[in-house]
């Protein structure tokens, strides 16, 4: 897979996880540049969800290092979404 494909399936990835989030009330945002830590900011009435999306792979151990260490409110949940090929939902992990 090309650069170009491999960036259109991850973009197409992030707006799959949004709408998730949008059907469940929640107001998406998502990181245009993926150059932060998360790549989609879910607001919702009690809670915020910042998501960073993978396809395929796991993030790397670094990767989760910095997620854990990013300081964030107490009602802040951080999330990985890992989408496979030709499976609908992501699985999911919650870094605490």
């Amino acid at each position: 897979m090309n650069a170009r494909n491999a960036r259109l399936k991850g973009n197409r990835n992030e707006h799959r996880t949004m709408a998730i989030f949008e059907a469940s009330g929640y107001y998406c945002i998502r990181s245009s540049l993926s150059a932060g830590i998360f790549d989609v900011v879910g607001i919702g009435k009690t809670d915020i969800v910042l998501i960073q999306v993978k396809t395929r792979d796991w993030p790397s151990s670094a990767d989760v290092e910095a997620i854990q260490a990013f300081c964030a409110p107490p009602n802040t949940r951080k999330l990985l979404h890992r989408y496979r090929d030709r499976v609908s939902l992501p699985d999911v992990k919650e870094i605490t």
